[in-house]
């Protein structure tokens, strides 16, 4: 049992050096019980607290994390101050929202018999361990991999398994399906099934709530670091699509998405056509090998598929990031090299850590753009909603506003190709509309952008075209500004469910 008694929290001002509290995270007076055997929801906008929440029940604060900390948590009624970090992990198995951040390995086996090496388990056993898990999450094809070499989706699924491989009693997991396509949704639904039936304490901070429907017993809501609701999960579905829409939480269910209407955008017969592609990482297999495809120009496409497809390195490559890319990249005039394409791409990355530099949120701004323009940052911070965080370190945000904060660099660059790498992970309803709302933007200024992406409900509410990439390959490409096409669409990501959901 997880007790927290009047808990306080709030991040140093040497990381937040504006303000604290306004960057996100802070918790104020969170006093609430976890019992044993309980599956408990974290929901709420981003920034409100849900990952310090996570962090105090994983011991990270006050192990890991500084801050001002009042209150105290129980494991099992013994204060997370009185235990270390080794003990507390006997017990509390995470998954962080950044699965690259909890690696010690350099392989994929080894990662995941790293917890259960680490508790001093038996070598037969951890081999046991490994062997179950994997059939568990159906992580057989990822073994023996090079982590480096592993897609995002990928990352988090090993993520995953190094926690179920340590066989901890509680499990806490921050957005673990932000990276995740539709079959490992699938597969890591079943396996929440099957812990929650072995009796396991599960935690987990969430947007997407689709995949978590029949699983949840409990849902804490939580609003500017402060539980503003404790819900069963009876009260919690009982609750109308319109009182979740306001509390900013993403649907229930995705069959209704049918009828999300999406924003018109500026249509014209140009094209970009990509022929002849082929690519593979060092000492690795073909990773791309694409004949010839093309997408419209001044619009906005998807680039959807599973994980391990190629939907990242295809966006890499096309941008320029890639040196050994072979292929042609076309519009209706000119040819571009890879160097002309570094200068006319702007690429948001799975990963943002890797591409703030700076050491407030307006001078990332202006650093992106080419001539300075204090105004202009102003406005693109507003339009984010990030404003009052300008004078704040971009690295002191929570993930769902560092996301922002790299989409709102991509703006301000003016570039005319602009690929977006899961910009909605880590992202709330409100936050998610308002990045669907600058890609339509962007598009419907003439300029292109290119999404990579499992989120359905924001390609249907800013994309009018779809790219399918499957083992390197463009599998099918078609229109969804018709009814057919969206249904073609939103069957790629149901079905999956639907056929998981009819075996458990």
């Amino acid at each position: 049992m997880i007790e927290c008694q009047d808990v306080s929290f709030s991040y140093p001002a040497s990381i937040l050096p504006d303000s604290e509290r306004r960057a996100g995270g802070a918790l104020k007076h969170i006093s609430c019980t976890i019992e044993d055997g309980s599956f408990v929801l974290l929901c709420g906008t981003s920034g409100c607290g849900k990952t310090t929440m996570t962090r105090l029940f994983n011991g990270l604060i006050p192990h890991y994390h500084e801050g001002t900390y009042t209150g105290s948590v129980y494991l099992d009624g013994k204060d997370t101050r009185d235990l270390s970090l080794f003990d507390i992990s006997l017990k509390v198995g995470s998954v962080f929202q950044n699965p690259r951040s909890q690696f010690f390995n350099v392989d994929t086996t080894s990662e995941l018999a790293f917890g259960p090496e680490n508790h001093g388990i038996a070598e037969d056993l951890v081999r046991d361990r490994v062997k179950h898990v994997a059939a568990q999450l159906k992580l057989e094809p990822l073994l023996d991999r090079s982590i480096f070499s592993l897609s995002g989706g990928e990352k988090q699924k090993i993520a995953c398994g190094s926690a179920a491989a340590i066989d901890p009693d509680i499990y806490v997991l921050d957005e673990p399906s932000s990276n995740l396509d539709a079959y490992a949704i699938a597969d890591f639904r079943q396996l929440l099934f099957t812990l929650k039936s072995q009796g396991k304490t599960i935690i987990i901070s969430e947007h997407r709530l689709y995949y978590l429907s029949g699983l949840f017993d409990r849902v804490l809501y939580l609003k500017d670091g402060e539980i503003e609701g404790d819900y069963t999960a009876e009260e919690f579905c009982g609750l109308s699509a319109r009182q979740r829409d306001d509390m900013g939480l993403r649907p229930l269910d995705l069959a209704g998405l049918s009828e999300v209407e999406g924003t018109p955008q500026r249509m014209n017969e140009a094209v970009w056509t990509i022929k002849n592609v082929s690519f593979a990482y060092k000492h690795e297999p073909e990773t791309l090998h694409i004949t010839e495809t093309s997408f419209p120009s001044g619009s906005a496409t998807a680039i959807i598929g599973h994980n391990g497809a190629g939907k990242s390195t295809f966006a890499r490559c096309l941008c320029g990031l890639e040196k050994h890319f072979k292929g042609t990249v076309q519009d209706q005039s000119k040819n571009y090299s890879r160097k002309e394409r570094l200068k006319l791409c702007y690429m948001v990355m799975q990963d943002v850590n890797h591409q703030l530099f700076t050491e407030s949120l307006l001078d990332e701004i202006l650093l992106s753009m080419r001539t300075e323009n204090k105004q202009r940052a102003r406005e693109i911070l507003k339009k984010m909603d990030l404003l009052s965080f300008e004078d704040c370190h971009p690295m002191g945000l929570s993930g769902g506003q560092k996301q922002r904060m790299a989409v709102a660099s991509a703006i301000a660059s003016e570039r005319p190709l602009i690929l977006f790498d899961e910009p909605t992970s880590g992202l709330d309803l409100f936050h998610m509309r308002q990045v669907a709302n600058v890609v339509n933007q962007v598009a419907n200024a003439g300029r292109t952008a290119l999404v990579v992406t499992h989120d359905p409900e924001f390609i249907l509410r800013c994309c009018n075209y779809v790219l399918h990439l499957e083992n390197g390959q463009i599998q099918e490409s078609y229109s969804i500004e018709d009814r057919n096409g969206r249904k073609r669409l939103l069957k790629f990501f149901l079905s999956d469910m639907k056929k998981e959901v009819s075996t458990e």
